[in-house]
């Protein structure tokens, strides 16, 4: 079960999303870029929106109930 606003970085986190089409809001530094479902995830990548966004620069945030 995830909190909305809750961070989430492992890659159980995102196949948590993915499988159960939660939502997520993501973030470059305190600036808002996107919110939606995951498409695809890796190591390096998530694919929401048909964007690919680096798990390193972006901060992914849980949005259950969006």
């Amino acid at each position: 079960m995830y909190v909305n606003g809750q961070l989430i970085f492992d890659d159980f986190h995102f196949k948590d999303h993915y499988e159960h089409q939660v939502p997520i809001q993501i973030y470059w530094g305190s600036e808002h870029s996107d919110i939606g479902f995951v498409e695809l995830y890796c190591s390096e990548y998530i694919k929401i929106n048909n964007v690919f966004y680096n798990r390193s620069q972006f901060t992914f945030v849980s949005r259950p109930g969006y």
